[in-house]
C-alpha cells in the first residue's frame, strides 16, 4: 500500500515536469500549435508571443512545484482552472477543458498530501 510521501513525490513529479514540458513546447511547438486553443479575441498581443509568455509561467510554476509543493500545487491548480475556463468560453476543446480541470483536481490532491506529509528534518 502507498504512503502519503510516495503519492505526494508521484504527483509532486507529475505536476512539476509536466508544466515544465509544455512550458518549453511553447517555443517549438512539437507536441502542438498551443496558440490554436487561445482565444485570440481576448489577447491584445501576437498570439505567439503570448503563448511563449505563457510558457515562461508554465515552466516557472513547474519549479515551483518542485521546490515548493504546496504553493507550486495550488498556482497549478489555479492556472488550469483559468486554461479550462478559457477553453469554455471560447466554445472549443471542451474535451481539454474537462482534462484540465481533472488534472486541477489532481494538483488540488498534491496540496493536501503536501499538508498532511511529515515535514522533513
Amino acid at each position: 500500500m502507498a504512503t502519503i510521501k510516495q503519492l505526494q513525490s508521484t504527483l509532486k513529479l507529475t505536476f512539476g515536469l509536466v508544466p515544465i514540458i509544455a512550458g518549453l513546447d511553447k517555443y517549438t511547438n512539437l507536441l502542438t500549435n498551443w496558440a490554436d486553443y487561445l482565444n485570440k479575441s481576448l489577447i491584445p498581443i501576437d498570439a505567439m508571443l503570448f503563448m511563449k509568455i505563457v510558457g515562461v509561467v508554465e515552466i516557472i510554476a513547474g519549479l515551483l512545484v518542485l521546490i515548493r509543493p504546496l504553493i507550486g500545487a495550488y498556482i497549478v491548480m489555479i492556472w488550469l482552472i483559468c486554461i479550462a475556463l478559457q477553453l469554455i468560453l471560447m466554445g472549443h476543446y471542451l474535451d481539454v477543458a474537462v482534462r484540465d480541470l481533472v488534472m486541477a483536481i489532481g494538483a488540488y490532491t498534491l496540496a493536501q498530501l503536501t499538508k498532511m506529509a511529515p515535514a522533513k528534518g
